[in-house]
């Protein structure tokens, strides 16, 4: 990337990748930038960090734009505005559009055509004004340092090609080695993700030319957690997303619960793994995504790249359980054990210690089996919220393994079986 032309700069963490951005913003001169629909610039909070500096940054995509005139948050990976119906999108155009510029039109209806119209000519304005443009970037290519963004507007290509400058600020995870194997995912992002052949847009870019697109361009390389994350052998699965939002699409979990719940720019069943790893899990929120999930699996059968979620949450979830020393963004941390999970832990103890050891899981389950008559139907204590919503489960008057031995089906049957 180096050789065609652009500039590379490393981020360590979302502190350092926003002052890089704002620094570069500021050697223009300018003080507005256009953005391309970006999760990384999300996930490090650019667009407030740029307006502390006195940067405004405009949303281009059409539903990050009606999150930003609405001041509100996103709530699906590829659909933003998702919880946004028509007349609600309406009264945020006609509201606030005048405030950030050009007004919506005197007389807007709540038609898709008509808002899309609106959108356009708002936005328009900001295109051929802007400087300067900020984007993410899909997929890195290692082979020729090229960029690539997938979209189905244009207002990518737009901001990727008007402005004088260009920033793209890139998580380290979308490198693929060559454009063999950038074919292959671009195939599998739009079938998973919107279930089309192929998107609308595709828009690549190699460093500077001088005859088209921008003049400068500068890649920022961001860590922000990411290195942490591949050195857990489990949880690296994560980092392998191509944010499609197919296992939102199928979660029960986030159906009903929706995207805001999560209290990260990624929701769902990816979020639920991503966030806890990128953040770490000492804030309430971040210990509680794990849970987020009924483990039903659905997210794993949907997943292009085969991530197996389930088993990341249930790796995060002993890790939030258990506390211990962890490497966040090059410095140890030791996380504490999660409060009000003292019984649970030494539950699960005594159940280690009988599981390994044959002679007292037996003589345990034919005690409880003895014993059933005494059992309560209600858990007294910290127990009692559970059994108010539940019946305990009745134990058998005999244990499996007693009728197995008792019905011989434990015995050689002659042919090497039992």
């Amino acid at each position: 990337m180096t050789a065609a032309g652009g500039t590379v700069h490393w981020a360590a963490d979302a502190d350092e990748a926003n002052r890089i951005v704002t620094r570069l913003v500021r050697e223009t001169g300018e003080t507005e930038v256009v953005k391309v629909k970006s999760m990384a610039t999300q996930e490090i909070g650019l667009n407030e960090a740029l307006e502390e500096a006195g940067i405004r940054a405009y949303e281009t995509d059409l539903a990050e734009l009606i999150v930003q005139l609405g001041a509100d948050r996103p709530s699906h990976i590829l659909v933003p505005a998702i919880h946004r119906n028509r007349g609600e999108i309406r009264a945020i155009f006609a509201r606030e559009m005048g405030r950030w510029g050009r007004p919506a039109p005197d007389g807007l209806t709540d038609s898709p055509r008509d808002l899309a119209e609106a959108a356009r000519l708002h936005l328009r304005e900001k295109f051929l004004r802007a400087k300067v443009g900020v984007s993410g970037a899909n997929f890195m290519v290692a082979e020729t340092g090229t960029l690539v963004v997938v979209e189905s507007e244009g207002n990518g290509r737009m901001c990727l090609t008007l402005p004088e400058t260009l920033i793209s600020v890139v998580g380290i995870e979308k490198v693929v080695p060559t454009w063999r194997d950038l074919e292959v995912f671009l195939q599998t992002l739009p079938r998973s993700s919107t279930a089309e052949r192929m998107n609308p847009y595709t828009s690549t870019w190699t460093g500077t030319t001088d005859t088209d697109g921008p003049r400068a361009f500068h890649l920022v390389l961001l860590d922000n957690g990411r290195t942490d994350t591949l050195a857990d052998e489990v949880g690296r699965q994560a980092l392998r997303c191509i944010r499609c939002s197919a296992c939102l699409n199928v979660c029960p979990v986030y159906e009903r619960a929706g995207g805001h719940a999560y209290g990260s720019v990624y929701p769902g069943p990816i979020g639920a793994i991503l966030s806890p790893q990128l953040r770490g899990t000492a804030s309430e929120i971040d210990a509680s995504l794990p849970y987020a999930s009924s483990l039903c699996g659905a997210c794993y059968e949907v997943c292009p790249v085969a991530i197996d979620i389930p088993e990341v949450l249930v790796h995060l979830r002993e890790r939030v359980v258990q506390g211990g020393e962890v490497t966040r963004r090059g410095v140890k941390v030791t996380l504490k054990p999660a409060k009000g999970h003292a019984a649970e832990r030494a539950a699960m103890r005594a159940a280690g210690l009988a599981f390994a050891r044959p002679g007292v899981l037996r003589a345990g389950l034919r005690l409880a089996s003895r014993t059933r008559r005494f059992h309560p139907r209600t858990l007294p204590g910290p127990g009692r919220a559970w059994t108010a919503t539940r019946e305990l489960p009745k134990v058998p008057a005999e244990s499996f393994r007693d009728w197995w031995q008792r019905t011989g089906g434990g015995k050689d049957d002659g042919r090497g079986g039992k």
